[in-house]
């Protein structure tokens, strides 16, 4: 419970959280619509000092330009007097010479009358600009009026950064279906990095090459703290937005520094400080979007161009990777074979081996049979009784 003294009575009552807030909330309303009040009234006042400036400087400037065209008149009245002098002198030489020169005079008045009457429209025409501009400078400072008197209407009981923010978003899709039927224009709700933009603005071709980015920034006075009270404070964060997002451009909306020349010049571009961001009053919203978008455009083929160059470069690195697969595959599959082969050769050594022992084996049996066939084809009865009598005297009688 809050406790709120009375400022007359001086009684004490207490409120609960909710009336209390609801009483702060109409002290600010109030207090609110009396700065707007006294802005508007600011405006007015210097609306009003301006036209009385311009009314004195254009009254100074016809006052100018009247003498002059007096001088200009009592110079020729000068010399058409100065020219009838001439005619009466003439008039007592000759009448010949008399009309000729009076053709001449009237020549010459009538071309100064002319000279006369186009200096006279000059001089009304120049009288004529300065009064369409002014009128022009007029009609800026009552739309400047008029549309922060109709933004001070439209307020809600919410923040007015999340009006300002509406209003953007309403601006941007009463065109969305006219202007923008490929465009994506979304809240950044991704603050997985520590910060977020407003909005996020992207825009690719029939193709899905995205031609342009822009990250926005939303900003009014319920937006300050006690460090951060100028456009100047909020540009490094919207950078920052900017690049993790992955957005080409930034902006900033913003209506900071209402009394600020140079804001409220128009477009304000600021890449000098960071690159490629602008900042803007609410009423060029859309008009920074046309711009930004149709500069894209124009780069568009060379987007295109630079996308097929890199699909190009990815089949190139596919093909060399595909390549350079095989060659590992063949590589192993070639290792293998050379391992079996070497060992299937090994195998067959050995067998020439094995096989050059046996026919060795043959070669020394052969031998060995041709000997004995030798010892059998020399053996006889005669040999085998030489030393057996016996055996040599059976032969002989079987013999006989």
């Amino acid at each position: 419970m809050q406790e709120i003294k009375c400022p007359r009575c001086g009684e004490v009552f207490q409120v609960d959280e909710a009336g209390y807030a609801e009483i702060v909330r109409q002290v600010r309303d109030a207090e609110f619509h009396r700065e707007m009040d006294r802005r508007a009234q600011d405006i007015e006042k210097a609306k009003a000092t301006e036209m009385a400036l311009m009314r004195s400087e254009m009254e100074q400037k016809n006052e100018k330009a009247l003498a002059d065209k007096q001088a200009q008149i009592l110079s020729l009245e000068g010399q058409v007097r100065s020219a009838d002098q001439a005619r009466q002198m003439a008039v007592l030489q000759a009448v010949s010479q008399k009309e000729m020169d009076l053709l001449r005079q009237k020549e010459q008045i009538s071309r100064l009358e002319r000279d006369v009457e186009a200096a006279r429209q000059d001089g009304q025409l120049k009288m004529q600009q300065l009064r369409t501009q002014y009128d022009e400078r007029i009609r800026e400072k009552d739309e400047q009026i008029a549309y922060y008197k109709d933004f001070k209407a439209r307020q809600s009981t919410k923040m007015i950064g999340e009006s300002l923010e509406q209003h953007c978003e309403n601006a941007f899709n009463q065109l969305r279906a006219t202007g923008f039927q490929r465009a994506y224009f979304e809240k950044d709700n991704d603050a997985r990095t520590g910060s977020k933009g407003d909005f996020i603005f992207r825009e690719a071709d029939e193709n899905g090459v995205e031609f342009i980015s822009i990250m926005f920034e939303m900003k009014n006075e319920a937006d300050t703290t006690a460090t951060k009270k100028r456009n100047e404070d909020f540009l490094k964060e919207l950078d920052k937005d900017r690049r993790e997002k992955k957005c080409e451009y930034a902006v900033l909306v913003s209506l900071l520094e209402p009394d600020s020349e140079l804001y409220n010049s128009g477009i304000v571009d600021l890449s000098h400080r960071y690159p490629k961001m602008y900042a803007v009053r609410p009423q060029f919203f859309i008009p920074i979007i046309t711009l930004l978008r149709n500069a894209a455009l124009n780069s568009l083929e060379y987007k295109r161009q630079v996308v097929q160059m890199q699909a190009q470069n990815i089949d190139i690195s596919r093909f060399e990777a595909d390549m350079n697969e095989f060659k590992e595959r063949f590589g192993r599959n070639y290792r293998l074979a050379s391992e079996k082969f070497r060992k299937a050769i090994d195998e067959i050594d050995k067998t020439i081996d094995h096989l050059q022992k046996t026919k060795e084996a043959l070669l020394s049996s052969e031998n060995n049979l041709r000997l004995a066939n030798d010892k059998a084809e020399e053996l006889s009865i005669k040999r085998l009784t030489a030393k057996n009598p016996t055996m040599r005297r059976m032969f002989e009688e079987l013999s006989e």
